[in-house]
């Protein structure tokens, strides 16, 4: 390709047009929700038809509304949907579409995928299908590594057959260890251990649960580095040997191995480690050959000695940060890599320009394990687009239905600051004016994680969430003068609610502009008021002093016996029933297990107990609080 840009000139105003460079006519892309709108945003600006893929419960689906075509491609289980090849493959035959943009997840690192796109004469916008092996496998990505001379981090090169081989190679390595898939990612297929027992409940939960995410069910072994910084390099390559890497993201803040809040660059690295952590990306990448963009996991530890964690060949979720600082959109660069271009910029060309944050707005109930998937209808959603420097990628609406079938994320929060205090500050703003009904979210949590000491003060690891509360989350602890406020607040809204009700029938709906409080209405005839004050939703109860010495002739309501039974935790599906009536159970033995979002959460007994009965069975799909198990 001789000629990157195409130009034009106007004889009347004599001035020139430069159109995008001429690449693909159109570009099915095989994911759904937030990153296939991002996707898809790129196309329109570059003058590209897009083609959704949905499956029958995506049908309304924003981007499913926002591509020029769209297509069926199953039911709403996954793998019938968005990881049936043969369905996506007949669309691009269907809609000749020339490329395919996988986003991430789903087929976005399978092998099988991008060489049945190249038999087919269409082009895959992501590395060819050797990288993809190398870098999808863990354990030859390892080997891979060394030879290049990345530092790698101890552990077994090789794969792990069985739970007793698992306790084996544990026991030499020694503990604590990390067992992980081997064609794994975002966190799924991933368990610590610390000792034999816990190796092989760890076996046993990672290799179902990478088999259930990526068809492959092997794992490794590697020593477990404990209180690490979890920092990756953004790299670029094209097809002409060109590399280069564009900086990195601070990932420190995860619950289940899974991200919650990044952001570039990092307050830990210098810019000699920042440079040596960047060459090492940039070799492995050139190691394999790699062309497109791509990212290189690695721990820091707390003496900025850096070890390779894994490389993934694909976009990455957290990429907008990455786009903030240097200017540059990751999926244009994609799609002009995917076409034959060769890279417009040079090392020396890429910026740090400010500083930005991404914080990850899931449906989840952030008191349960720091999130536990929640699901319902957002029956109201405003994102915070008024203020500046915030960019918001999301895939629902208003109206949108988050199921059990897919991630639970609801958007990508992002905002952007001359200064890492410009950035927290428009971040805490824009938190405080998302309004999200109808479904748990997460953001009391991430309001309180940008707004406390140490992450101001950037003294964070992977294990920043235990470690700062380690009982759980239980939001935000008001002080005293902040909690008369609240008193306050609630006391004069619930007056204004009275007032108006004398001559107005309707929800209340107010907004005292000297505190910081929204979504603040009236949940029933007693009184009760929910304010949502400093990101977290306080319940308050005004009653008139009548009202309050009649209330305390109410019988108070007997909080359940939690020992003797067992609930769900979450809506999801039940993966396993490790019991049935007559059976005696240990204090912490498995009960069941339960999948929701490709991540199995075993239950255990609450007490040594016999079992009474059993509501559930394996298939079956549960709601939040449905009992599974009776105890004795």
């Amino acid at each position: 390709v001789k000629k990157s840009r195409r130009c034009v000139g106007d004889k009347n105003t004599k001035s020139v047009f430069c159109l995008p460079p001429q690449t693909f006519d159109k570009i099915l892309i095989a994911n759904r929700g937030e990153i296939a709108c991002r996707v898809i945003k790129t196309c329109q600006k570059m003058g590209i038809k897009s083609v959704a893929v949905h499956s029958d419960v995506d049908a309304s689906a924003v981007h499913v509304k926002m591509a020029d075509e769209a297509v069926c491609v199953g039911p709403a289980p996954t793998s019938k949907s968005y990881l049936n090849m043969d369905a996506i493959m007949d669309a691009i035959r269907s809609t000749g579409a020339q490329a395919v943009h996988p986003g991430y997840g789903f087929l976005s690192e399978n092998k099988e995928f991008a060489k049945r796109l190249a038999a087919e004469g269409v082009t895959f916008i992501g590395p060819d299908t050797h990288a993809i092996m190398a870098m999808g496998d863990k354990i030859e990505s390892k080997l891979i590594a060394k030879a290049a001379k990345v530092n790698t981090i101890p552990g077994f090169d090789g794969v792990v057959e069985t739970a007793d081989d698992a306790v084996k190679i544990a026991q030499q390595i020694g503990y604590p260890v990390m067992i992980k898939a081997s064609a794994g990612g975002g966190g799924k297929g991933m368990r610590i251990a610390w000792n034999d027992e816990e190796t092989r409940e760890g076996f046993r939960f990672s290799s179902q649960e990478a088999a259930s995410s990526f068809g492959d069910d092997r794992l490794l072994i590697e020593k477990y580095i404990d209180n690490p910084r979890h920092i990756e390099i953004q790299v670029l390559a094209d097809k002409h040997g060109n590399a280069l890497w564009l900086n990195e993201r601070e990932c420190s803040i995860q619950r289940r191995n899974q991200k919650v809040v990044e952001e570039a660059p990092s307050t830990f690295l210098d810019s000699v480690t920042r440079r040596a952590m960047g060459e090492q990306a940039v070799q492995l990448a050139k190691a394999v050959q790699y062309s497109s963009a791509g990212t290189v996991e690695f721990l820091v530890d707390s003496k900025k000695n850096f070890y390779f964690l894994e490389m993934n060949t694909r976009l990455q979720v957290e990429h907008p940060i990455t786009e903030c600082i240097t200017g540059l959109d990751l999926v244009e660069q994609m799609i002009r890599v995917a076409k034959g271009y060769k890279l417009l910029h040079k090392q020396e060309d890429i910026p740090i320009n400010g500083w930005a944050i991404e914080s990850r707005v899931y449906a989840e109930d952030p008191y349960k394990s720091f999130g536990l998937p929640s699901i319902g209808r957002l029956s109201q959603y405003q994102e915070p687009l008024n203020l500046s420097n915030v960019r918001v990628d999301s895939g629902i609406q208003e109206g949108s239905d988050i199921s059990i079938y897919y991630d639970p994320m609801i958007s990508k929060l992002v905002t952007y600051g001359a200064t890492r205090a410009e950035a927290l500050s428009k971040m805490e703003d824009a938190l405080d004016n998302y309004v999200i009904r109808g479904v748990t979210h997460n953001i009391p949590l991430l309001r309180e994680i940008i707004t406390h000491p140490r992450f101001i003060s950037g003294d964070i690891s992977t294990n920043f969430l235990p470690e700062v509360y380690p009982d759980g989350f239980k939001g935000h602890q008001l002080e005293v003068g902040n909690r008369r406020e609240l008193l306050a607040s609630a006391a004069a809204l619930y007056i204004t609610a009275q007032l108006r009700s004398q001559k107005v029938l309707g929800n209340l709906s107010y907004l005292d502009s000297h505190v910081a409080v929204q979504m603040i209405f009236c949940i029933d005839a007693s009184g009760q008021i929910v304010l949502q004050y400093l990101g977290t939703s306080f319940k308050v109860r005004v009653l008139s002093k009548l009202a309050a010495e009649l209330n305390s002739y109410m019988p108070e309501k007997v909080a359940e016996d939690t020992s003797s039974i067992l609930r769900s935790p979450m809506p999801g599906s039940v993966v396993a029933v490790s019991v049935k009536p007559g059976d005696t159970v240990a204090e912490g033995q498995e009960i069941c297990v339960i999948e929701a979002m490709k991540m199995q959460n075993s239950l255990t007994a609450a007490k040594q107990a016999k079992v009474k009965k059993v509501h559930c069975k394996p298939g079956e799909t549960v709601g939040e609080g449905d009992l599974l198990v009776e105890l004795e």
